[in-house]
């Protein structure tokens, strides 16, 4: 049996938006259908808790990585929940525990997520983001950054992603 897929879906907690968390819970919807595993920061609210309620919905795997020592705030979505006690730290486990990252939203704690992914040669995902925020992440992260639009892209830039490195 080869090991699962883990898609990091990153964004905003508390200062996501609706449109920000409807996309989310249709993404991690999306990623679920595929069989991949949704890895997130964990918490109960924002793009975190919404990706993983969307997979929740179709029987998918969630994982969410807490920021506290211990679980109180994490999401019921989230059926493995690894507490760290490292705050925003625990930001590094995130990226590099997920074969591929999607951005969706943006806030400090996202942005950090993004620059480690790109310090440790991981390929990003910037959905539905502002050019503003495209063009600082295309000029740091040149070819590790891919743009999408919907998440019908991102799904297909996942799967080409996933191809290319012989991942299943």
């Amino acid at each position: 049996m080869s090991a699962k897929i883990i898609i990091g879906v990153m964004g905003p907690g508390e200062n996501a938006s609706p449109e920000d968390n409807e996309m989310a819970f249709e993404l991690g919807r999306a990623i679920a259908k595929e069989g991949w595993a949704v890895l997130t920061g964990g918490r109960s609210f924002g793009v975190m808790d919404a990706a993983m309620k969307g997979a929740r919905d179709v029987n998918g795997l969630t994982i969410g990585v807490l920021p506290d020592a211990h679980d109180k705030n994490a999401s019921e979505n989230a059926q493995i929940k690894i507490v760290t006690g490292m705050g925003s730290g625990r930001n590094m486990i995130n990226v590099l525990s997920s074969n591929i990252i999607v951005v969706l939203g943006m806030a400090a704690g996202t942005a950090s997520e993004v620059a480690l992914a790109i310090k440790s040669n991981k390929k990003v995902i910037l959905l539905h983001q502002d050019e503003i925020t495209i063009r600082f992440f295309k000029n740091i992260g040149t070819y590790r950054v891919l743009i999408a639009k919907d998440v019908d892209e991102t799904i297909t830039q996942i799967k080409d992603y996933l191809a290319v490195h012989q991942l299943r």
